[in-house]
């Protein structure tokens, strides 16, 4: 282990089992609640030769968690499946009554559902009534009653059941599972009771791990498992489509910055410009030519998304950011992208937004992302009277609020939010590791920080601090010269290459023979055969 990396992992309190995990540390599924209930119901509509309709979500972990799923009943003997997932600008989230109709039409017995389903109590009632029963796996939090289904798997259930003790699921991290993972422990369970081969499971990680990124679910015990060995299952994915999704988006290396920021992005925008549909049809796809047909499809709508949403973001800046404690700004925006504009302008301003655009005389439809710890589903609770609908988790939402009410809905969530006493985080930057001898980074370096991968909350990219390095030289890049290359010394010796791409003018100012801390990350760079270590900037303190 070399001597900056044992300094990473003194600092952040690392472990074995967390440095090197085991898949069989993976805790019982079955202490889920209701998962015996799903497992046997689901044993049973294979046995009976049932129909099973799948409802899932239009996002990255939605169209995931179906395609687990579907893989899981398969293996249950399950023959006939249908996945029906809702559209984001005709239903909207969560389970739409359509498949009340949808069940009675096919004469399905069993609707399961993935992402979704602990807050339509209707609609099970509903399909309850036509003799429909229904398994719900979902983890969002629970806002209202309970569901009258078979089984209720989510890890936000607020009592210990069949036994299990208070907090465990917090303890062991299925707190934090996303919708596909705790379809995955739906899988691990009929493995558990020899319905699906041992060693089978495992194949379905890749979604796992795209679907959990995807939902920025945090990285404890559970998910650091799932998403380590989702990546080397990913590295070998047997998903045709998937692999000329990572073609078509030009993915160099398959680490979680491609997931997050490459091929999450893009299966997520089939759902955000037209149908999540299309991003379930790759995932599923076995034939090569229709794959890659399907991933220039989800490229196309990748660029559009793009466009929608950058076009959003101007115009808000352009108007002026609201200068509330919590930002509510409403316009006429593309549906598709207010969840990914509320999440860059609450990220720039530091400050919980909600961005909503008009859904008919009746209301406003939109998307609220957190920052500094605000609980988005609490805040959104206290203004239930000003909502037509509203729900998701800690840290993202989705709300309907009525016209009429949108000034009164403004008002509460900010008292709401100052009554907390809320403080930003933003004054200290997060540094792992400060270095003054930039000789100690190589390539051994490196490879250490990659086996620390997947990256997301909780488990960081690390970043360093070049302390007082001296500016050997300063190299505009770029054909508008808007990169910034710069050659620095340690302070104790060593001469590092740093990078920084679209710098800001303040930073592409900086002068040689000036000394500067600089916040980076260390990556390889491979340049006509020959490796070298890089540092991409973060952050740049003169």
């Amino acid at each position: 282990m070399s001597k900056i990396f044992e300094q990473l992992v003194k600092r952040r309190g690392l472990d074995e089992a967390f440095l090197h995990p085991k898949y069989e540390k993976l805790s019982d599924p079955f202490l889920l609640p209701d998962m015996e209930a799903a497992v046997l119901r689901i044993i049973q509509a294979g046995k009976q030769g049932e129909k099973v309709i799948i409802y899932g979500d239009y996002d990255a972990d939605g169209v995931t968690a179906a395609t687990v799923m579907e893989e899981a009943l398969h293996y249950a003997g399950v023959a006939q499946v249908k996945i029906m997932l809702p559209d984001r600008f005709v239903d909207g989230y969560g389970m739409s009554k359509k498949v009340v109709q949808e069940a009675k039409r096919w004469g399905a017995k069993l609707v399961v559902t993935v992402d979704c389903g602990s807050n339509n109590a209707e609609v099970v009632s509903e399909l309850k009534k036509i003799g429909v029963d229904t398994v719900v796996t979902d983890h969002h939090e629970i806002l209202g009653k309970l569901p009258e289904a078979v089984a209720v798997v989510n890890p936000h259930r607020e009592k210990p059941v069949d036994g299990n003790m208070d907090g465990i699921l917090q303890r062991n991290g299925m707190i934090d599972l996303a919708g596909v993972g705790v379809a995955f422990m739906v899988a691990r369970a009929l493995t558990i009771r020899g319905v699906i081969p041992k060693g089978q499971e495992k194949w379905m990680l890749d979604l796992v791990l795209i679907g959990t990124l995807c939902d920025s679910m945090k990285m404890s015990q559970e998910n650091r498992i799932l998403c380590y060995f989702g990546l080397v299952v990913l590295k070998k994915t047997r998903r045709v489509g998937l692999s000329e999704l990572v073609l078509a988006a030009k993915v160099r290396k398959l680490n979680s910055e491609a997931v997050g920021f490459r091929i999450g992005p893009r299966l997520n925008a089939a759902g955000r410009i037209r149908s999540a549909t299309v991003a379930l049809e790759l995932l599923r796809c076995q034939d090569r030519v229709k794959a890659a047909r399907l991933a220039r499809e989800i490229e196309e709508l990748n660029a559009e998304r793009k466009k929608q949403q950058d076009e959003a973001i101007a115009d808000i800046y352009k108007r002026g950011v609201s200068q509330d404690k919590v930002i509510v700004e409403v316009g006429e925006w593309h549906e598709g992208v207010l969840g990914i504009v509320a999440g860059r302008i609450a990220e720039d301003n530091d400050r919980p937004t909600f961005i909503l655009t008009s859904l008919s005389e009746d209301g406003y439809k939109g998307s609220g992302r957190s920052v500094n710890g605000f609980n988005m589903v609490e805040g959104i609770e206290n203004c239930r009277d000003c909502l037509i609908s509203g729900g998701g988790h800690a840290g993202a939402c989705g709300i309907k609020v009525k016209k009429e009410k949108i000034e009164e809905f403004r008002g509460k969530i900010n008292e709401y939010y100052q009554g907390l006493g809320i403080k930003a985080k933003k004054e200290e930057k997060r540094v792992d590791v400060m270095i003054s001898d930039l000789s100690e980074v190589n390539r051994e370096l490196v490879a250490e920080i990659e086996g620390l991968e997947p990256f997301g909350p909780g488990n960081e990219e690390p970043i360093f601090e070049i302390h007082e390095g001296l500016i050997l030289e300063t190299r505009r890049m770029g054909a508008e010269g808007q990169h910034l290359s710069v050659t620095v010394r340690g302070e104790k010796g060593g001469v590092m290459k740093l990078v920084a791409f679209f710098a800001p003018e303040k930073w592409l100012a900086i002068e040689k023979g000036e000394r500067a801390n600089f916040f980076v990350r260390f990556v390889e760079n491979e340049y006509m055969g020959l490796v070298n270590v890089e540092a991409v900037i973060e952050d740049i303190v003169i």
